[in-house]
């Protein structure tokens, strides 16, 4: 996932976010949760399971620095994975349960910071990968809307927000092995990835989701005829 900033744009996003999510999860008939995600691999309880320990885990570091003993979001990142295999298993009543609870824990961790502990450091796993807290809203707006289309129950890329789109293109960075240029016809707006290079055309929420490393470019077109190549996030 790419790690947005966090800006006012992010933090307001993030509750309407949160909750259409919550109306997916408590639509979606309890047959449904093993069927495939649109990641490989994964089932939609998957998806789901990552999306409730990401949030308990980004909770579980915000208490930590409220507290003054940080807190890492995840033990290792074998148990994440592990975590995520045993949750996914659960009855789905077990699992929407606590994919609420964790939404609200999240946001009461999130309201619990004061200004003057934003610029505080969160760690992935113990001497792992580490980013500001600032960053949390943004990292987990981008989990949210990213991952509820990947759950394939309905919503897609399409029905993101330009604003969110927009903040996807602002962070993210070159995909690929090349360089390029991103124009958003619907913001008529540029992004220069890398220097040079074709330019791919298309709505920005398209545009987003391609760079991501998801589809297969619906929607783009490039001046060069080929959409470059781009890694999956």
């Amino acid at each position: 996932m790419p790690d947005l900033t966090r800006t006012s744009a992010a933090a307001d996003l993030l509750q309407d976010a949160t909750q259409r999510l919550v109306r997916s999860v408590d639509a979606l008939p309890d047959e449904a949760w093993t069927g495939p995600s649109l990641l490989p691999g994964w089932t939609r309880a998957h998806v789901l399971a990552h999306l409730t320990l990401n949030a308990e885990g980004l909770a579980g570091a915000l208490r930590g620095i409220v507290a003054g003993e940080p807190v890492p979001m995840y033990a290792s990142q074998e148990a994440r994975d592990a975590d995520i295999d045993e949750l996914a298993a659960s009855d789905p009543e077990t699992l929407r349960t606590r994919f609420l609870a964790s939404t609200t824990d999240f946001a009461d961790a999130a309201s619990s910071i004061p200004d003057e502990r934003w610029d505080s450091t969160v760690e992935r796993v113990p001497g792992g990968r580490s980013f500001p807290a600032t960053a949390v809203p943004g990292m987990r707006l981008g989990e949210v809307e990213i991952h509820h289309v990947d759950m394939a129950a309905g919503p897609t890329q399409g029905d993101w927000t330009p604003e969110f789109a927009a903040i996807v293109l602002d962070n993210a960075t070159a995909r690929g092995p090349g360089s390029f240029r991103a124009h958003a016809t619907d913001l008529d707006r540029t992004w220069d990835y890398g220097t040079g290079g074709p330019t791919v055309t298309g709505l920005s929420h398209d545009l987003a989701w391609w760079l991501t490393g998801r589809g297969h470019g619906e929607g783009l077109t490039s001046d060069s005829g080929d959409l470059p190549e781009v890694a999956s996030w």
